[in-house]
């Protein structure tokens, strides 16, 4: 038998592992299930420290057939791992171009194509290289381990994986960014971004992730605001107030009619 719910299916890093974690306040994995409670349900599949290339890997053990469960979205959340300075001990680094081909993979993967499911692509958020600093000195590191410049290049490139494949963005960066008052139309390639080492530390940036890399609960509110605001422009009757309950309220006579009748 399948599933009774529809999935809303979570495919990610430690930033989506993390995201049912309400430790520091609202991470954004519950903040989904309480918005979609008894539409359809929230499946974390985040793990910590995994590039395009571990998660290409586990995919096919992890991904329900459709006749398991039904995955209406699936949300797929790679790049901050990638995008680490190859030259760090035990690094995660994958090169920019296997990267973009990596994301194309997962998503024409043939078990994602067999769920017909609307998918929707986050591109990695910004770093803010002090607090990243601070960790990496802290695990014996003699340089950060990741830096500003670098991650924008790959949030672009997971944002023309969804040009060239017609799959929509939620551009985290770019929102972030925006917190930080970054000037977009004033930026030159060779101009320190906000969060870079060569720059004073940007507020907003402290604010939305706690570690440099990883979300506070502000962070976590952006990525819930920015994917409804793309399933809003892409599906907009799959909002959660568009969609019935799975089961009959308490209180519908006629529903509970029709439940009784087809069970």
């Amino acid at each position: 038998m399948p599933a009774l719910y529809d999935q809303f299916f979570l495919f990610g890093d430690s930033i989506t592992q993390d995201s049912f974690n309400q430790e520091r306040g609202s991470g954004f994995a519950a903040a989904l299930q309480h918005a979609y409670i008894r539409r359809l349900d929230v499946i974390n599949r985040g793990f910590s420290g995994y590039n395009t290339e571990q998660a290409l890997k586990v995919l096919p053990t992890i991904l329900p057939s459709p006749e398991e469960a039904r995955i209406r979205f699936l949300m797929i959340f790679f790049g901050a791992n990638d995008a680490a300075s190859p030259q760090t001990e035990n690094n995660q680094h994958i090169p920019l171009d296997e990267y973009k081909k990596n994301l194309e993979k997962i998503v024409t993967h043939p078990l994602v194509a067999a769920h017909k499911t609307r998918i929707i692509i986050v591109a990695p958020p910004p770093i803010n290289e002090h607090l990243q600093w601070i960790s990496d000195k802290q695990k014996g590191l003699l340089e950060v381990s990741r830096l500003a410049a670098n991650t924008k290049a790959y949030a672009d490139a997971a944002c023309e994986v969804g040009i060239k494949l017609k799959v929509p963005v939620v551009n985290l960066w770019k929102a972030f960014m925006s917190e930080a008052k970054w000037n977009a139309a004033a930026w030159k390639n060779d101009d320190s971004l906000p969060g870079s080492l060569d720059l004073a530390q940007n507020d907003a940036l402290v604010e939305l992730m706690y570690d440099g890399l990883h979300f506070s609960p502000s962070g976590y509110t952006i990525l819930l605001e920015e994917m409804m605001k793309v399933i809003a422009a892409e599906w907009p009757e799959q909002l959660p107030q568009k969609l019935p309950t799975v089961l009959p309220i308490w209180n519908d006579t006629e529903a509970w009619t029709a439940f009784e009748k087809s069970t």
